[in-house]
């Protein structure tokens, strides 16, 4: 007898939020999703920006799709960006929870771990991990109650999983600026993991799986002296291109991965499996 598995993957019909949607990944995201036909809420701060993505999916894959606003670091703002998804699209089936925040001091940021400083902690804890929290707590809350499942799927980081390499960052710049690693960026990222795990097996029963992705590094303005010494790292012998993150995102999303939940898939080229 023939089955078909091809259909597994077809999104159409669905309604998806994508958080972080105008980011250096978050276009790819809401592009992979809308190819295969789902409707997208195109949530972030840039809202000028995230309504000319919108309007882009409209144009291209012909699904339903919306830019609206959320400042993530605002509960009230969350809550207000579920509630208008939900009177824009009527059901939630996907979250892809991609938003990170940036420092508002990238002095602070970049500091050496023996002089950083609580307060510039608890920012990037806050945009980064509580952000999470908060959008699964309320998305979650509606997927529940709907009483129809749903796919939740969190993006962390690859130094969320493992430590940085801090010999590549030896004459390494990001947009004309020296860089590194700091400690509270793999803090924040190994706990949307440990969030991950938890969710999977908090909502197990309602039929909402809840998944990781794990991005390795992606070409995205780094110099050559950078992508040299990351390359030297990586079994594939490169960094990955934005777009090779989105296959993982859709397979997560759609009824192939039915009995996948509470796992992280990592991208990053097999920098893991040294």
């Amino acid at each position: 007898m023939k089955k078909e598995f091809k259909s597994l993957f077809n999104l159409k019909g669905k309604n998806a939020i994508v958080t972080g949607a105008a980011g250096i990944l978050g276009n790819y995201f809401c592009m992979g999703l809308a190819d295969v036909g789902a409707n997208v809420a195109v949530v972030d701060i840039n809202i000028e920006k995230a309504e000319l993505i919108a309007a882009e999916l409209r144009q291209s894959y012909g699904v339903k799709a919306k830019g609206i606003y959320c400042n993530l670091t605002s509960e009230q703002s969350i809550k207000e960006m579920v509630e208008t998804v939900v009177n824009e699209f009527g059901t939630i089936n996907i979250l892809h929870n991609n938003a990170a925040g940036k420092s508002s001091n990238l002095e602070a940021f970049f500091a050496p771990f023996e002089e950083y400083e609580l307060d510039q902690w608890k920012e990037i804890m806050s945009t980064n991990l509580d952000s999470m929290f908060l959008v699964a707590k309320y998305v979650g809350k509606v997927m529940k109650e709907q009483e129809i499942g749903g796919s939740i799927i969190q993006t962390a980081s690859i130094y969320g999983v493992m430590g940085p390499d801090n010999r590549i960052y030896e004459g390494s710049y990001y947009l004309d600026r020296q860089i590194n690693t700091p400690a509270i960026y793999s803090a924040s990222k190994g706990g949307v993991v440990a969030l991950t795990k938890y969710l999977a097996t908090y909502w197990a029963k309602d039929g909402i799986r809840v998944n990781t992705i794990t991005p390795g590094g992606v070409e995205s303005g780094q110099n050559e002296t950078f992508k040299k010494n990351y390359a030297n790292r990586i079994p594939l012998g490169r960094m990955a291109q934005a777009e090779e993150m989105v296959g993982a995102l859709i397979y997560l999303a759609s009824d192939a991965s039915s009995y996948v939940t509470g796992q992280n898939i990592l991208i990053d080229g097999g920098l893991s499996a040294w």
